[in-house]
């Protein structure tokens, strides 16, 4: 059952339309320089912000309200949320998706259930995706929302967190592969520190570049050709991050030989 059956596809009608579901200055069929707007720019739909995003702030609740959510942690929840984002991108006309594997499925208990999550939603991803010919543009993991990082993941000074991230990749990178997508992206929201006093800088730093060896040596054994992706952004949440602008990681990944692995997002 359709989540908009009153929404058509959305369509290029130009400057003059005065349709508010209507592109007017985006036509992703214009040919600049040799290459369609479509091609230039490959729009993606974040499924974050877009279907788990719940519009609160610090000083309030959620405000978005969607019928199709029962607001439940369940498969079942999350596997119609993915039908209806896949009508949404095929109205919108996106050529792309963007998830962390957290967004898409619900953690379990145990990393088994979680795995088991995620892989009965990637079922319903790639059906969507073969329906629609939406791409996915690349996939990641969640390793900042739950308290077990909240000391990092890579980065982290216990053992047993850093194991649990570095499994979470590799389910990650293994439904990023089967669902064809084109890159994988390392954000570390929580590799960093908050007071330099109990934080050994060298070690954590080499930590996370092991991390990301691990990561890329994983890649190449199951075949993944995706481009690998490092995502600089100051102060979100730590109070200051190895990831903290584009010099930043251009110089971590010089340093641990890994400019020849990754680009920046």
């Amino acid at each position: 059952m359709a989540a908009f059956p009153e929404i058509s596809k959305i369509a290029y009608e130009g400057p003059k339309s005065k349709n508010p579901l209507a592109f007017r200055w985006y036509n992703e069929n214009e040919v600049v320089e040799g290459k369609t707007m479509k091609d230039h720019l490959r729009f993606s739909v974040v499924y974050w912000h877009t279907f788990r995003g719940t519009g609160s702030d610090p000083f309030g609740s959620g405000t978005m309200v969607r019928p199709w959510d029962d607001g439940s942690n369940s498969v079942e929840n999350a596997t119609r949320r993915a039908r209806v984002a896949f009508e949404f991108m095929e109205k919108l006309g996106a050529p792309f998706y963007a998830f962390h594997d957290r967004d898409v499925a619900p953690e379990g208990d145990t990393l088994a259930e979680s795995n088991r999550n995620f892989d009965a939603v990637a079922k319903v991803l790639k059906e969507e995706q073969q329906r629609t010919g939406i791409k996915l543009l690349w996939g990641t993991a969640n390793m900042f929302s739950n308290p077990r990082f909240m000391h990092g993941a890579a980065t982290s000074p216990n053992a047993d967190a850093f194991a649990y991230a570095a499994a979470q990749v590799k389910k990650a990178l293994e439904v990023t592969h089967d669902l064809k997508g084109e890159g994988y992206v390392f954000w570390g929201g929580r590799e960093g520190y908050q007071n330099l006093f109990n934080t050994d800088m060298k070690r954590e730093v080499d930590h996370l570049a092991k991390f990301m060896h691990m990561a890329h040596d994983y890649a190449k054994k199951i075949g993944f050709k995706g481009q690998f992706l490092f995502e600089p952004k100051p102060k979100e949440p730590t109070k200051h991050q190895y990831d903290s602008d584009a010099a930043a990681c251009l110089n971590f990944l010089r340093t641990y030989g890994l400019m020849d692995h990754f680009k920046l997002n």
